[in-house]
């Protein structure tokens, strides 16, 4: 004998519930979230979903409410800084036309590399040096990187010039730095 609330849940409630469940973790449902990055960075959702390292499907069912949580934490870390990017770009702290290097910038966050095997997408050159110079810059400014550089030349140039051109030049050189040593290491 079949009882009211037996059986399976109205799957409306049910999608409803998942999209509270994600404004509980990622601050509004998914399905928002990424419509306003859409807006804000001129992506599809198919590209957001490159971006986070996450399968057309997957981007659909978290859309939908279908599936609430991102269970890859570097698609997490990188969904983060799509939504820091959104903010800058429409307040006017990045221009428009930095966002394509942003994003490389992101696509290429998280890639570890263990014994030659690289994991986690594979980062742009420009990522890969952006990354250093964020380090880098984090922990001290240009003046006390050329002074360290200037220390340490005599005995470690190597070093020495990652100091330099990481620590206090520009992203070009960084790059073109990067490029030519990656293949060395």
């Amino acid at each position: 004998m079949a009882h009211e609330g037996d059986g399976d849940p109205d799957p409306t409630v049910v999608l409803d519930r998942n999209r509270e469940q994600q404004a509980t973790v990622y601050g509004e449902s998914l399905g928002v979230l990424f419509g306003r990055l859409g807006t804000q960075l001129g992506l599809t959702q198919a590209r957001i979903g490159g971006l986070l390292g996450l399968s057309a499907p997957m981007i659909s069912q978290l859309a939908s409410g279908r599936r609430v949580k991102i269970g890859n934490p570097m698609a997490v870390q990188r969904l983060q800084s799509l939504v820091d990017l959104g903010f800058k770009v429409t307040s006017g702290e990045v221009p428009a036309a930095d966002v394509e290097a942003r994003l490389a910038d992101i696509a290429g966050q998280g890639a570890v590399v263990t014994k030659g095997v690289q994991t986690g997408g594979t980062p742009s050159a420009r990522a890969a040096a952006r990354a250093v110079q964020s380090l880098l810059r984090a922990v001290a400014g240009a003046e006390e990187l050329l002074d360290a550089a200037s220390m340490i030349e005599a005995r470690h140039p190597d070093i020495a010039a990652v100091l330099r051109v990481y620590g206090a030049g520009r992203t070009g050189d960084a790059v073109e730095h990067y490029a030519a040593n990656v293949d060395q290491m």
